[in-house]
């Protein structure tokens, strides 16, 4: 990361344990701030280096809570996430979550480049902008979803399934070591699947880790190193070796 010491908010990177896995859950329960209820309920996992988990459930299973605790937007009320064998805060800029399409604010007057840029922001800190490097990732992950024609286009003016395969873009173009995938595929059509599938595949070749949500695992059209299922807040299984 240039200028570590100008880190956003103050935070002190750590080089990650090399033994650790890439992300470990261990009674897991997390609730939000205004409910009474618990979201998530002994939840236990572990996702090693470079593998790629399918996360599966309904609505309301407690998919989107999971991936936002792990990249720490939301609080744990008690257990364990230790992301290559630290506290989620402490790695930080070696997670890259992907949001709902539906979460993002599509009217905000910004192109569709300096919107993948804001993958890049967490490498440079609070007083210095991209530069030559940046500018060159975001150019080639543009180039790898097909988004390169559009750069200069308003986010407000793309189709649902450019609009996915912008937030993928700017995930990816963060350059993280682990991903966290909120439903790459929806809403997206049979061009944009190949694409998506096609990028991730690489991604796994170059020793990324990866948790897609998905309702469908079969929709992916490549192989899954393992399924966790959610069933209103509980992981009632984790399946290894499956593929789609």
């Amino acid at each position: 990361m240039k200028y570590e010491w100008l880190a956003y908010g103050g935070r002190h990177l750590h080089a990650p344990d090399p033994k650790a896995p890439a992300l470990l859950v261990a009674d897991l329960m997390v609730g939000y701030p205004a409910a009474k209820d618990l979201v998530l309920h002994d939840v236990n996992f572990t996702l090693p280096v470079g593998a790629r988990l399918a996360l599966v459930g309904a609505n309301g299973s407690g998919k989107s809570t999971l991936l936002k605790t792990i990249a720490g937007l939301l609080p744990i009320k008690s257990g364990k996430i230790s992301v290559f064998g630290l506290k989620v805060r402490a790695c930080h800029h070696r997670t890259s979550y992907l949001p709902q399409r539906e979460e993002i604010n599509w009217r905000f007057p910004v192109t569709v480049s300096r919107f993948v840029m804001a993958g890049r922001y967490v490498h440079c800190g609070w007083l210095t902008g991209p530069d030559a490097v940046d500018r060159s990732v975001v150019q080639e992950t543009l180039a790898q979803l097909d988004l390169s024609n559009i750069a200069n286009q308003s986010i407000g003016e793309l189709s649902g399934g450019q609009q996915q395969r912008v937030l993928l873009a700017r995930a990816v173009a963060q350059g993280s070591d682990l991903l966290l995938l909120d439903e790459p595929l929806n809403a997206v059509d049979s061009a944009s699947r190949v694409l998506v599938a096609q990028l991730l595949d690489r991604l796994k070749s170059q020793g990324k880790s990866m948790i897609v949500s998905t309702h469908d695992v079969g929709i992916h059209d490549q192989p899954f190193d393992g399924v966790l299922s959610l069933e209103h807040g509980t992981m009632r299984e984790v399946t290894h070796g499956v593929d789609s």
